[in-house]
Order: structure tokens, then C-alpha cells, then sequence
């Protein structure tokens, strides 16, 4: 049971409150003091990670941003952009998402899509806290087996 004690204004107070004078002044814990933002790049980088780990997804965004791509990864310095192919609107509560992809010939384009918009909302909201409200996916092209890739090997020199 608390030990509860009656103050000046006639409301009660336990003993943990009287005994500390931070308690009555903070008006709550320290998490909810102030506010935290997250960039939409951020929340891009999250999805972009999220469905690549999908099987069936064989790259992200348009031919030409794959294109431009490639040729930004082989700049020294440079670096991969796993947020290809992402965009997102975030407000301060919730999240939307718009994901362009390449899937692999022969697998079911609805599964990879349902599999792919499970895992980018599981990992933003984990991640965020942000509720995502919408992803939508659009398939873009279908890498075929014998299709060349776009990013070839390194020749040795």
C-alpha cells in the first residue's frame, strides 16, 4: 500500500512524489520531453534494406537509375545507394511508401509484392515508431535468366 498524505489543495500525493521535488516538476518522464524527427531518407534507407532481403526481388528502382547507379558505385568513394528506388512521405506519426522494383523471372510478382510490402512495414515501424500507412509497389521489369547484368565484372588488369 502507498502512503498517501493529503496536501495545501486538498489533493493526495504519495510518499515517492514527496520525497522527490524532480518528480513534481518534470510533469512526466524524460522520453516525452521534446521531440524527434525522422528524415525521409532515413525511413528510404529502412525500406530500401528491408526489401531486398525479400526473395524474388532482384534489384530496386528503373533501368535508369540502376544505370546511374552502377555507374556511381564504381566512382571511388562512392557508395552504394540502397535507397534506390524508394520514396517516402513522413509525417510525424505515419508513413507512406512508394517502391519501384525488378523481380525475378518465374516467381509469383503478387507473393514477392505481399512479402516485400510485410517486411518494409514490420522494419520501419520497428525501427521508426512511425505507423506506415501505405506501401505501394510497382514492378518495373522482370530479370530474365539469361539477361545480362547490369553492373558487369570487374576486368583485371
Amino acid at each position: 500500500m502507498t502512503d498517501m498524505t493529503e496536501n495545501r489543495g486538498g489533493e493526495t500525493e504519495t510518499s515517492a512524489a514527496r520525497r522527490s521535488p524532480l518528480a513534481k516538476r518534470s510533469g512526466g518522464d524524460a522520453g516525452s520531453r521534446g521531440r524527434t524527427t525522422i528524415a525521409d531518407g532515413v525511413v528510404e534507407k529502412i525500406a530500401g534494406l528491408a526489401a531486398r532481403d525479400v526473395d524474388g526481388v532482384h534489384a530496386m528502382g528503373s533501368g535508369i537509375s540502376r544505370t546511374f547507379g552502377a555507374v556511381r558505385d564504381r566512382v571511388p568513394g562512392g557508395t552504394k545507394s540502397v535507397s534506390r528506388g524508394v520514396k517516402a512521405e513522413v509525417g510525424e506519426v505515419q508513413a507512406a511508401l512508394d517502391l519501384e522494383i525488378v523481380v525475378e523471372y518465374g516467381v509469383s510478382i503478387a507473393d514477392v509484392a505481399r512479402d516485400v510490402r510485410e517486411n518494409v512495414i514490420t522494419a520501419v515501424e520497428r525501427m521508426t515508431g512511425l505507423e506506415v500507412v501505405e506501401v505501394n509497389i510497382a514492378v518495373s521489369d522482370v530479370k530474365l535468366p539469361d539477361e545480362e547484368e547490369e553492373e558487369p565484372e570487374r576486368r583485371i588488369q
